[in-house]
């Protein structure tokens, strides 16, 4: 990625985002039910603790390219794209089960073992939560970021439905760099954050133009996305819980209503001035939330 603000007088950009985005990297592949699943890993010590970051909807890893080097001198870490999104392949239909498969495997694939801790955000953490249902021995502790179930009494804002329909290509990528959008709706003052993420999503489309990488039939075809209470009740192993403080998909009843559901005594951490998508919003924070929850999550 180009440093598109090192030729102004000012820069914008902290010294601390190029450090960790040009920290080197290697890509991976693994085979799930005929698909390949793309996942990322950083340099770092054998006898560490394995980590496995996990994207939300419409998402994909790059989006911890700036948040894992930072973890990586006490983790070991891989971050990876759920089918259907990123640089995984599309799926004729998906599922959790499958979802639940992928993250399995590329758990082994990248040496993570039992002891792994998963965090996921948003729908990442919903998946994240499945596979620890369907394979309780295979992680050692679950960290859900601004990810949860609401309260049946809670309101649920009506947002437009994501996907469905032909993919939007754009005839260049400067066009779909000025559309890129988050969803849920929410503004984010870290403009190279942003920029950098927009950046990353795009792939070049048969006849030309540009378009997301995710599949706009993906939501469409999902079975079995959606968060009941069993798939937090069910749980064997310890959970964090790191929300933003102005979240509106976490909101503080939805806080109290996953202490109820969650075994145990659940670790939570608030980032303050931070929204859905908390690392984009305050990433200094959450690395260092993150750090100690993983942590202490494990003592």
């Amino acid at each position: 990625m180009a440093r598109w603000d090192r030729e102004r007088k000012e820069t914008t950009v902290p010294d601390w985002f190029w450090e960790a985005v040009e920290t080197p990297s290697e890509a991976h592949s693994v085979e799930v039910d005929e698909c390949d699943v793309v996942y990322q890993t950083w340099q770092a010590k054998a006898d560490k603790p394995g980590m496995l970051l996990i994207h939300g909807m419409n998402a994909h890893r790059r989006w911890w390219d700036f948040i894992a080097p930072q973890l990586a001198s006490d983790f070991r870490i891989a971050a990876m794209d759920l089918t259907g999104m990123g640089d995984s392949d599309y799926r004729y239909g998906y599922d959790a089960e499958t979802y639940a498969a992928e993250i399995v495997a590329v758990c082994d694939e990248a040496g993570l073992d039992n002891e792994v801790i998963v965090v996921g955000h948003s729908f990442g953490g919903m998946m994240a939560a499945k596979a620890a249902n369907l394979f309780h021995e295979r992680f050692g502790a679950l960290i859900l970021v601004d990810s949860g179930l609401r309260a049946p009494d809670e309101p649920v804002r009506d947002y437009p439905m994501m996907g469905g329909g032909r993919a939007k290509a754009y005839p260049d990528r400067e066009t779909a760099e000025a559309r890129f959008r988050l969803f849920p709706p929410q503004p984010c003052e870290n403009d190279y954050v942003m920029k950098y993420i927009a950046r990353n999503s795009l792939m070049r489309v048969d006849g030309g133009g540009w378009a997301w990488k995710f599949d706009e039939e993906l939501p469409l075809t999902l079975k079995g996305g959606e968060r009941q209470p069993e798939d937090y009740t069910g749980l064997t192993l310890p959970v964090g819980l790191i929300y933003g403080e102005n979240s509106e998909s976490f909101s503080a009843r939805t806080l109290e209503h996953m202490l109820e559901l969650l075994p145990g005594e659940p670790k939570v951490t608030m980032i303050e001035n931070a929204q859905h998508h908390v690392f984009l919003d305050q990433p200094e924070a959450f690395v260092q939330a993150l750090r100690e929850m993983a942590t202490s999550i494990r003592d």
